[in-house]
């Protein structure tokens, strides 16, 4: 389904091998909490999705990974930023801006988080949509 959402919206969107359940339970581990049913979905289909311009729509798992952990404990963040910890980033537009669920609480929505500025948008109503909108537009800005 993931592949073809994806390769309607944009013909030139790149793949990789799927991830099993046992790298998904090993990711919840590493982040303490489950991952969403829809990303989970996805994942098991292709370990990310590359669009325009070799962008990382959706990172590969170990990315998702590294970045949550790092958005979510960084010290350094809490100087400059609001707190992470109710966003599970899972890609961005290849200019900073970075695309995220909502884990606090658990919605479908996905969520722009702007780094000039630290504001975080609504853009999309589920991940579906976002892959729809995203990948459909050929920029970095199509959120804009």
């Amino acid at each position: 389904m993931w592949r073809e959402v994806a390769g309607e919206a944009f013909s030139g969107a790149g793949f990789s091998a799927p991830v099993d359940s046992a790298g998904v339970a090993d990711a919840e581990r590493r982040l303490g909490c489950s991952l969403p049913s829809g990303l989970v979905s996805l994942l098991h289909e292709t370990d990310g999705i590359v669009g325009h311009y070799g962008v990382d729509t959706v990172w590969p798992l170990e990315r998702i990974v590294e970045e949550n952990l790092l958005f979510w404990s960084d010290s350094s963040f809490a100087d400059l930023y609001m707190p992470f910890d109710a966003l599970l980033f899972f890609g961005d537009n290849g200019g900073g801006d970075q695309f995220a669920l909502v884990r606090k609480p658990p919605r479908a929505d996905v969520f722009v988080w702007e780094h000039e500025n630290d504001s975080r948008r609504w853009v999309a109503r589920d991940l579906e949509d976002h892959l729809r909108r995203s990948l459909a537009g050929d920029g970095d800005d199509w959120y804009q």
